[in-house]
């Protein structure tokens, strides 16, 4: 497959992706890659969610949606359909919705949902708490699509959270990260400065220019993990904009 965006590296790093817009998809649409299984992971792990969700909403029960999910996954791995994916035709979550809908639609896929999920799982989905993340999605207005729209967007979020939680190694870093995240995430509950600055023996100031600092690294880390998915630079303000608007759907 060829690759549609300028590679950017950085010296000595082989555990990381560069931060190439479309790379994941890229990699993932590419068995010959390098980086072929890792890329299938983390676009796995972000939008399994969202399409068990879909599924429930749509009115699958909680292990037909979870058959069904790990089948498609599974599906589009044998078949090679992220190879389709162009960033000129569009987002890629809708791509994969549509690809879903046309897996679904598939008598011959429908009654081979349960065996390909459960007796050969390529990708380990673990569906151990999708029940619980469903019932805390609300019971009505949304529609599927929509629902989709939102869990993924909470999966960017989370993930951006706990991307910027790993970089915050250390002991003294992580206590002072644990204290903050509440103000990142924009809680109501949020412990005051002067309050923190106590417990964490700091200055008042020096608590506000820490906030000030995990924010500025988060922004940054949710446009890299949006990156990963557009075609160039124009799209990751849009697709920015489309998050905030499914989670406050």
């Amino acid at each position: 497959m060829t690759n549609k965006s300028e590679t950017h590296s950085t010296p000595g790093d082989t555990n990381e992706f560069a931060t190439t817009h479309w790379s994941v998809v890229l990699s993932a649409g590419s068995p010959e890659s390098t980086r072929y299984q890792e890329a299938l992971e983390r676009l796995c792990q972000t939008y399994w969610f969202p399409i068990y969700a879909y599924l429930r909403r749509k009115g699958y029960g909680a292990n037909s949606a979870e058959d069904h999910t790990q089948g498609f996954f599974t599906h589009m791995i044998e078949m090679q359909d992220l190879c389709q994916a162009d960033p000129n035709r569009g987002r890629f979550r809708s791509f994969l919705l549509s690809m879903l809908k046309h897996f679904m639609a598939d008598q011959w896929d429908r009654s081979q949902a349960q065996k390909r999920g459960g007796g050969k799982k390529v990708l380990s989905l673990d569906f151990a708490d999708a029940e619980t993340r469903y019932k805390l999605e609300p019971s009505h207005q949304l529609s599927p699509d929509k629902l989709f729209e939102k869990s993924w967007a909470l999966a960017v979020l989370d993930q951006t959270m706990a991307q910027l939680k790993a970089e915050s190694s250390g002991t003294r870093r992580q206590t002072l990260f644990e204290n903050l995240k509440a103000h990142l995430a924009g809680q109501s509950n949020t412990v005051p400065y002067r309050e923190l600055a106590t417990k964490l023996e700091m200055t008042e100031g020096a608590i506000k220019v820490a906030v000030h600092r995990l924010r500025q690294r988060y922004r940054e880390l949710l446009r890299e993990h949006i990156a990963q998915t557009v075609s160039g630079p124009e799209q990751i303000e849009d697709e920015i904009r489309a998050l905030f608007v499914a989670l406050a759907s």
